[in-house]
């Protein structure tokens, strides 16, 4: 799996219409508040242009891609946190993901009711957010409540603890969502325990109707002025479009997309852009049985890449053999990498790059 996204927002954003363009999951997509009560779960592969080409060259029995999964969660409504609306069942479903990717409506259409009767970005991420940090109140003040009573018994972490707890809460109070600090390492370990709302990296998805892909769009621009103040991504999408998309051959949607001006689908923008929102990167392994695709994060050593392939390979790690994907295609062939002395042998120290080659020695 590469990671997983939760797609929120209000219900009428289209939300689920994208979610069955980008799975052709067939979540149900109808015109009132609630279609989506429990989360529909769809799996896709990541298009990478690489695999194609190492398949070329190995000729392959298989061929794998990494995965991402997204999962569709019922639309939010002012007052879920104090269980208005699908409330607290909500709020759970957006603690397991490990990215949400905002759906905000860029559109206007007579036919699609609004739940605020009026198409306004700014203040519908405002009533996400605020939930979304009403909820983290809530729970940081139970969490409060039981960590000061520890820190009664003189225990020198646990006051440390607490007093981070306190600068969340106030954080949260002043409207601030967890995820516009910056934490040093426990602090990070403390704040995972937490699974707080407002601390999962967000994806905002400008939702945008068919004839305004590649337009200027005031509504788009209001969701980019917010994404700026805390560094997000932001990816223009068409429901519509995407959903014709995702009914046509492999083969016709380029041509599709380019009629449009477009060089990618909704779907490998917003790929890419998780990958970066999460620090991911993909590595390879490549042979004559099987040509694949793994998902690591930026920063993971050669041990533990090689652990996601199986745990034995990272206990019993020795060395990897290691080439890049861009000398591959310089040089044609494995052997003329190899002649050219840009296959390594690399150690336990070594830190996975993005396109690294793989192979893994290890001790049963």
């Amino acid at each position: 799996m590469g990671f997983n996204c939760g797609i929120i927002g209000l219900p009428n954003v289209g939300k689920s219409t994208i979610f069955n363009a980008l799975t052709s999951a067939g979540a149900q997509a109808s015109n009132y508040p609630f279609t989506t009560i429990d989360p529909n779960v769809g799996v896709v592969d990541m298009a990478d242009e690489r695999l194609e080409k190492l398949a070329e060259i190995y000729q392959p029995k298989k061929i794998t891609h990494t995965t991402m999964e997204f999962v569709d969660i019922a639309g939010l409504v002012q007052g879920a946190a104090q269980g208005e609306g699908l409330g607290n069942k909500f709020l759970a479903n957006i603690r397991e993901v490990d990215a949400i990717a905002h759906v905000v409506r860029c559109f206007e259409d007579p036919n699609v009711i609004h739940v605020a009767g009026r198409v306004d970005p700014k203040a519908d991420i405002e009533v996400i957010e605020a939930e979304l940090m009403l909820a983290d109140l809530d729970s940081m003040e139970k969490r409060l409540f039981k960590a000061e009573k520890l820190v009664k018994t003189g225990d020198k972490k646990a006051v440390e603890e607490v007093e981070f707890m306190k600068q969340l809460k106030d954080m949260l109070s002043r409207g601030e969502p967890v995820r516009r600090a910056t934490h040093s390492e426990e602090e990070v370990l403390w704040l995972t325990s937490y699974a707080l709302l407002s601390s999962k990296p967000v994806l905002y998805v400008a939702n945008v109707a068919e004839d305004m892909v590649g337009r200027p769009n005031a509504y788009v621009d209001a969701v980019r002025e917010i994404a700026d103040i805390e560094d997000a991504k932001v990816v223009v999408i068409s429901g519509q479009v995407e959903g014709e998309i995702a009914q046509l051959p492999k083969e016709e949607r380029r041509e599709y997309l380019g009629g449009m001006g477009l060089m990618e689908s909704g779907l490998d923008r917003m790929i890419r852009a998780g990958y970066d929102l999460l620090g991911l990167i993909t590595y390879f392994t490549a042979g004559e049985k099987e040509v694949r695709a793994w998902t690591i994060t930026k920063g993971t050593k050669s041990p533990q890449a090689a652990g996601k392939i199986h745990s034995d390979f990272e206990k019993g790690f020795i060395r990897a053999e290691v080439f890049h994907f861009d000398d591959l295609m310089k040089f044609k062939n494995e052997q003329a990498v190899k002649s050219a002395g840009l296959l390594r042998s690399e150690g336990k120290d070594y830190i996975v790059k993005d396109g690294d080659i793989m192979l893994f020695r290890f001790n049963v």
